[in-house]
């Protein structure tokens, strides 16, 4: 017990002040023990201000910062894979065409290694005020019927928010035939730096032969997310060229240490749809 036990002899104003003594004590003590299991289970508000900090200044070191890029996934019902196909041209190609838009269409594919019947659009915003008014404007104009009309063939759709690194932007729109390459890594919290440092020293040996894409780090969504995206003409030429580039001093190392970093990774192979600028 936190107090001695009161005498029956005490007067009742004096038992009233000491139960009202025993409650301050036990509500203090239960609120300086849930503070402390809080910080067991959560981390101390001390130690999550400087992990916030310390994410947000590894943002700014490796991004580009002049672009968001939003991926947008949606996984499909299998006996509607035409009729989706159609309604989201639509909606992409019209999108994309829109001046009044703060907006471009990077890519449209579909999964042909992965998870069947998925569709992946890479979208880039002119910083998040580009996001902001692009979807308030969609969202007030006719665009969002021609979204609408997507919806009914889906199973789910997941987005998540991206910015580029700043030493592989984005590549321009460009039609050069062949597959895809989207490569994504679960980061342990806390590696983005060294993630983008390694593969900053290790990146050329991978252009001597093939230049990527682009390659992203993710900002709202899935957190700790690393995309990069290669083209190749098919996949005997991408086992070739992975194989060459192993060959080469620093590659190598830059695998492994990705390795070290990394929680999960997958590959899925994307052939770019007819309305994609990336194809």
């Amino acid at each position: 017990m936190l107090a001695m036990r009161t005498s029956r002899l005490l007067k009742p104003t004096l038992a009233s002040v000491s139960f009202d003594a025993r409650r301050a004590i036990s509500v203090k003590v239960q609120s300086s023990a849930g503070r402390a299991v809080n910080s067991i289970l959560h981390g101390s508000p001390e130690a999550k201000k400087e992990g916030d900090v310390a994410v947000q200044q590894h943002s700014r070191l490796v991004a580009r910062g002049k672009y968001i890029h939003g991926f947008e996934v949606h996984r499909v019902k299998p006996e509607a894979v035409g009729d989706y196909k159609k309604a989201a041209e639509q909606y992409y190609a019209a999108i994309k065409d829109d001046s009044g838009l703060h907006v471009k269409l990077t890519g449209s594919w579909e999964t042909v290694v992965g998870e069947q019947d998925t569709f992946v659009h890479i979208l880039e915003y002119e910083n998040y005020s580009g996001y902001d008014m692009t979807t308030k404007k969609i969202r007030e104009s006719d665009h969002i019927k021609a979204y609408r009309s997507m919806l009914p063939h889906l199973v789910s759709r997941s987005s998540q928010l991206c910015q580029e690194f700043a030493i592989l932007p984005t590549a321009p729109p460009h039609s050069e035939g062949g597959i895809f390459e989207l490569r994504t890594y679960q980061l342990n919290p806390g590696t983005l730096l060294q993630w983008e440092q390694t593969w900053r020293k290790g990146i050329e040996a991978r252009r001597k032969f093939v230049e990527p894409v682009g390659a992203w780090f993710s900002q709202v969504g899935r957190l700790h997310q690393v995309h990069h995206m290669w083209q190749y003409p098919d996949l005997q030429t991408r086992k070739e060229t992975r194989e060459k580039a192993w060959k080469l001093d620093g590659w190598s190392e830059t695998v492994s240490k990705t390795a070290e970093y990394s929680m999960l990774m997958d590959s899925i192979i994307l052939e770019p749809l007819p309305f994609s600028p990336l194809k």
